[in-house]
C-alpha cells in the first residue's frame, strides 16, 4: 500500500495586527500556516485550536510580504562594492556613506577614497556621480585625482560612466576602436573618457571582468541579501537579465541558499537579443530556450514575460521629452536631447513578435516622448492583433501627461513607478533640466490610481534605496530635501503605496496567486513590524523598524544591530 502522505505541523501565529491586503479579510489577529503556506487567516479565538500557537510575532504587526518589484542584483551588488559616493546616505548591513551635494565635497572625497588604497595596483571605483549636484566630470578631472592608479567612476543612473587615462591605458581602449559602431559611438566621448547609454557596449567587455571579478560579485550579493533582509523585502525582479555578465551560477549559490529570506524572479532581456544582432523574427525562440534552462528553482526566470527599454535615464537626464530641456537660466536648450536605449523601429519590431506570441510586456520608459513611442507601440499591436489582460507594464514612469495616462488605461496597460524620482530628484531638475512643472509632476501616482489603473511601485535598486517602506513614504508625501511637497496633488494613500509593494507589485508578475496578501493558499511570506503603518504618522513611514521577515513558513529575525538602526 502507498504510503500515507503525514499532514504537516499547524502553527498559528497571533499577532498585534495583520495587514493582509486581502479586501476579503482586510484585517486579523492571527495566521496559522503549514509548511510554506497560509492554512487559515482570523482572529486568535478563530484559530486558537488549528495547530500549536506560537507567540513570536504577538507585540508587533505582521504584513503581507514586502516585494521589490524590480531592481537589479548585479548593479545593486557592485555599485555597493564601490566607494559611493552619492547623493542621499547610502545606509548598508556594515557602513553608512553620507550623502555629497556639492562639487567640492565630492572631489573631496573622490581624493581622499585614493588616497586610502595602500595597494598601488589597485583599481579605484565610484559610484553615484551626478553633474547637477557634483559638477562637471571628464578624464582631466580624474587624472587629478591620480595619473597612475585607474579610476572608474560610475554614475548615479548606471548609464554613464567615466574613466582616466590610466584605466583607458589598462584596459588596451583606443579611439579607433570606438567608432565605426553606429548609434553606439555616438554615445562615446573618448577624449572626455565618457561612455553612456548604448556606447557602454564599447567600453564593457573590457571593464566587465575587472570591475566584476567572482571576489567582488560574491561579496556584493551577500551584502545584498543582508541589505535587503533589512529592508523587510521577501520577493525581488530582476526585469532583464544580461547573461553575458550576470553571473548565473553565483546567483544560485547565494541568492538560492536555504539561508537566503527572499525569492528571486528574473525576465527575459529583448535589448541584449536587439544588441547581439538577434533578427525579431528569431527573438522568441530564443527567449523560450533562456526560460527553459532556468525557470525552476528559487531564483528563475518567469515565463512568456520580456523586459523592453525605449528611451534613456531619467538620473542622466536622457530621457525622451515632448518639449526642450531647459538650460541653466531657464531657457530651451537644443543641444540637450535624450536618447533611445532601443532606436524606434528596433523597438517596435521586437515589442510586436513578443505581443504576437502572447507574452507580457515590460517597457522601461522614463521621458513623455518615450512614452508616446511605447503607448503608439501597444495601440498599434492592439489594432493588429487584439489581447486581452495582456498588462504591458509602464516600467519607471518619470515623465508623463494626463492625457497619456487616459490612453494607459484604455489600452489596458499597468504602473510600476520609482516613487523616489521625484523625492530624489524634483529639487534640482526644477532648476536645471526640466522646470518646475515638468519636475515636480513626475510620477503620477495618484492621476494613475484615479483612472483605475494598477500601480505598484519598486526601486531600480541601485536607482533608489531598495526599502519598500520607503517607497511607499516617497508615494505617500513626495517629501523633498529641501522640505517642500513636490506635486502635492499626486500623493496617494498609506493603503495604495502598501499595495503598491505587496499585491499590486505580485499582479505585475502574473504572480497574484501566489504572492502579495495573506490569503489561505499563498505562499507563507510576511513582513514583520514595530509598527502599525496605518496608525504612524505618514512621516514615519519610512522609520518602522523591521523585525524580521517570514519566507515561505520560516522565520528570519533581522539583527538587533540593524533593528537598532532601523528605529
Amino acid at each position: 500500500m502507498p504510503e500515507e502522505k503525514v499532514a504537516e505541523k499547524i502553527t498559528v501565529y497571533p499577532a498585534r495586527r495583520v495587514i493582509t491586503m486581502d479586501p476579503e479579510l482586510p484585517d486579523a489577529t492571527a495566521v496559522a500556516v503549514a509548511g510554506d503556506r497560509i492554512v487559515a487567516v482570523g482572529t486568535i479565538k478563530d484559530l486558537l485550536d488549528a495547530g500549536t500557537v506560537d507567540d513570536t510575532f504577538a507585540d508587533a504587526v505582521v504584513c503581507a510580504g514586502l516585494i521589490d518589484q524590480h531592481l537589479h542584483p548585479i548593479l545593486g551588488a557592485t555599485t555597493l562594492m564601490t566607494e559611493v559616493i552619492a547623493i542621499e546616505d547610502w545606509v548598508l548591513p556594515d557602513r553608512t556613506y553620507p550623502a555629497s551635494t556639492s562639487a567640492a565635497d565630492y572631489r573631496q572625497r573622490l581624493a581622499a577614497a585614493e588616497r586610502r588604497l595602500s595597494d598601488p595596483d589597485e583599481w579605484l571605483f565610484s559610484w553615484g556621480y551626478h553633474r547637477l549636484w557634483h559638477g562637471p566630470l571628464d578624464r582631466a578631472a580624474l587624472d587629478a585625482i591620480s595619473t597612475r592608479r585607474p579610476v572608474v567612476v560610475w554614475q548615479r543612473s548606471c548609464h554613464e560612466w567615466f574613466l582616466n587615462t590610466a584605466a583607458i591605458d589598462a584596459l588596451g581602449l583606443t579611439a579607433a576602436d570606438m567608432s565605426g559602431h553606429g548609434p553606439a559611438s555616438e554615445m562615446v566621448d573618448f577624449a572626455a573618457g565618457h561612455w553612456w547609454e548604448t556606447g557602454m557596449n564599447l567600453l564593457l567587455p573590457a571593464l566587465s571582468p575587472v570591475f566584476m571579478s567572482p571576489q567582488r560579485l560574491t561579496a556584493g550579493l551577500q551584502q545584498l541579501v543582508a541589505y535587503l533582509h533589512r529592508n523587510g523585502v521577501t520577493s525581488i525582479n530582476e526585469p532583464g537579465i544580461m547573461w553575458d555578465v550576470e553571473p548565473w551560477p553565483l546567483y544560485q549559490q547565494i541568492l538560492a541558499d536555504e539561508h537566503t529570506p527572499f525569492g528571486s524572479t528574473f525576465l527575459v532581456d529583448a535589448r541584449s537579443q536587439a544588441d547581439a544582432g538577434m533578427a525579431p523574427a528569431d527573438a522568441v525562440a530564443d527567449a523560450e530556450a533562456q526560460v527553459a534552462r532556468a525557470s525552476a528553482g528559487k531564483v528563475r526566470l518567469l515565463p512568456r514575460q520580456v523586459k523592453l527599454f525605449a528611451d534613456g535615464a531619467i538620473i542622466s537626464q536622457l530621457m525622451q521629452m515632448r518639449e526642450p530641456y531647459l538650460d541653466d537660466a531657464g531657457q530651451p536648450d537644443l543641444c540637450h536631447h535624450g536618447e533611445w536605449m532601443m532606436q524606434p523601429d528596433t523597438f517596435r519590431a521586437f515589442a510586436r513578435v513578443y505581443w504576437d506570441a502572447g507574452w507580457q510586456l515590460h517597457v522601461h520608459v522614463n521621458g513623455d516622448a518615450g512614452l508616446d513611442l511605447v503607448l503608439d507601440t501597444v495601440e498599434e499591436c492592439m489594432a493588429a492583433k487584439p489581447r486581452t489582460d495582456h498588462r504591458t507594464v509602464i516600467v519607471h514612469f518619470a515623465n508623463s501627461s494626463e492625457e497619456q495616462i487616459d490612453r494607459i488605461a484604455r489600452l489596458g496597460c499597468i504602473v510600476s513607478a520609482n516613487s523616489y524620482y521625484p523625492v530624489g530628484f524634483a529639487d534640482q531638475y526644477a532648476v536645471h533640466g526640466l522646470g518646475a512643472a515638468r519636475a515636480d509632476t513626475m510620477v503620477r501616482a495618484a492621476s494613475v490610481l484615479r483612472r483605475g489603473v494598477p500601480l505598484s511601485l519598486h526601486s531600480d535598486l541601485p536607482m533608489g534605496p531598495a526599502a519598500p517602506l520607503m517607497l511607499a513614504w516617497c508615494a505617500v508625501n513626495r517629501r523633498t530635501p529641501a522640505g517642500r511637497t513636490a506635486g502635492p496633488d499626486q500623493r496617494i494613500s498609506v493603503h495604495d503605496a502598501l499595495r503598491a509593494v505587496t499585491i499590486e507589485a505580485a499582479y505585475s508578475w502574473r504572480m497574484e496567486d501566489e504572492l502579495g496578501s495573506i490569503t489561505p493558499g499563498k505562499l507563507a511570506n510576511f513582513t514583520v513590524l514595530a509598527e502599525d503603518p496605518y496608525a504612524a504618522d505618514p512621516l514615519r513611514l519610512k522609520d518602522i523598524a523591521v523585525l524580521g521577515t517570514v519566507y515561505a513558513g520560516r522565520w528570519f529575525p533581522a539583527e538587533k544591530s540593524d533593528r537598532a538602526r532601523s528605529t
